[in-house]
């Protein structure tokens, strides 16, 4: 199928010669076209530039003309955990009546709730409530999205929700990632016996999610309350032996190593990083592992912001997810992300389209294929609507500015 987008106001995110990741003072440029065409052929970006150098030999089968309106590469949401059942609305309000989130898990709520309410879910129900929220993420922009297993705690319930990912990969026209993640919390059986369960996850978890093809990465909440650095170590280690790169959930309650750790073992990113000092960003200067922040969980938990600007200015790049979570951070919006990182972090409209595409893009380890507008890359994009700059996508945060989703060349 060919399709042409003509008269575009402004086409976003455009490159000649596709970049790795942007980062440092770079993430404060990005390179637009105005008056523009795109011209999308078998799923591809085929060409793109201004109107008054189109070209066009063979008629497409479908025009849109998108008079005064802008084209995005559409999200990529590196960091959730949709995949889940229920909701803890309940949760939510113990944390307006003052319960900080670790308080909540040793109450039995938190990530151990969710655990609970999936363990009596079957596997097609956890499925019909995914696609759901696929399906939303899909309508407010997101065209990639990376999913983490991790309410299961339990070698049969892990693989329920990496085959629920697996059902969505085959059924959504968004690119999905799949990381496991069997160390998020300790059961409370095991609350007394750490080390059983981290064999479990070494021994019988993760071989099983290797036989089955289930995952692309690994991951593990290095965290104060939760798993230690020698833990973590022990299970990175175990997932390179099968092929699963590193992702981290890493100092988002303290200075918890996880960093370092994440640098040490080549993670592809880690992510949270609320308390990030000079010796976490010396470790991340130089290496191959993206800083993804998550805004909607420091802001829904009312955690201190990390340091963007010292991040930024040390040279660093930086990518921004919304870790989709029925905990702490309900929202899969990354255009309501693109808005915190403006609001909260003081990142420039630059800087958070460069952090929400190309940067999150690495973060998930497609950039070669997504994240900008360039030829030969998939043609996940959106058309808004019709809005004066692109400025002004972060500035108006409550309002739906999607007009159309295109997701690999098709119109959603």
């Amino acid at each position: 199928m060919s399709l042409l987008i003509k008269n575009i106001s402004c086409l976003v995110q455009t490159e000649e010669v596709p970049q790795t990741w942007v980062a440092g003072k770079d993430m404060a440029k990005i390179s637009n076209i105005k008056d523009a065409f795109l011209k999308i052929d078998d799923g591809l970006i085929s060409d793109f530039g201004e109107m008054k150098d189109l070209n066009l030999q063979i008629p497409p089968e479908e025009i849109i003309d998108a008079s005064d309106r802008f084209v995005f590469p559409s999200f990529c949401d590196s960091h959730t955990h949709l995949v889940y059942a229920g909701s803890r609305e309940k949760e939510f309000v113990d944390k307006i009546k003052g319960l900080s989130y670790e308080e909540i898990a040793r109450r039995g709520g938190g990530i151990l709730n969710s655990s609970a309410l999936l363990h009596k879910t079957s596997e097609n129900e956890l499925f019909n409530q995914a696609m759901a929220r696929v399906n939303e993420i899909i309508s407010l922009g997101t065209g990639a999205v990376e999913i983490k297993s991790g309410y299961g705690l339990s070698v049969d319930d892990e693989l329920k929700m990496l085959r629920v990912i697996r059902r969505i990969k085959e059924s959504a026209p968004l690119e999905v990632k799949a990381t496991f993640l069997g160390a998020h919390a300790v059961p409370e059986k095991y609350k007394n016996s750490r080390g059983e369960y981290i064999d479990l996850v070494i021994n019988e978890m993760i071989p099983a999610v290797a036989a089955e093809e289930l995952a692309d990465y690994i991951d593990v909440f290095c965290d104060r309350g939760f798993f230690s650095i020698d833990e973590t170590e022990q299970i990175l280690m175990s997932g390179l032996k099968y092929g699963l790169r590193a992702k981290l959930h890493a100092n988002e309650l303290g200075c918890s190593g996880g960093i370092q750790a994440g640098v040490k073992y080549n993670a592809l990113s880690v992510d949270h990083l609320e308390y990030t000092g000079d010796a976490e960003i010396k470790a991340l200067i130089g290496s191959e592992t993206m800083p993804t922040l998550l805004p909607g969980a420091s802001f829904f938990l009312g955690l201190i912001d990390p340091p963007v600007r010292k991040m930024i200015d040390s040279g660093l790049p930086v990518a921004l997810a919304s870790d989709y979570n029925p905990g702490s951070s309900p929202s899969g919006n990354m255009k309501l992300i693109m808005s915190l990182g403006c609001i909260k972090f003081k990142m420039l409209p630059e800087e958070v389209i460069n952090a929400v595409t190309i940067n999150t893009a690495y973060a998930m380890g497609i950039s070669e294929t997504h994240g900008s507008i360039a030829r030969g890359k998939v043609a996940n994009v959106f058309i808004t609507k019709e809005i004066p700059s692109y400025e002004f996508i972060p500035y108006a945060f409550g309002s739906n500015l999607i007009e159309t989703v295109i997701l690999r060349g098709k119109i959603i």
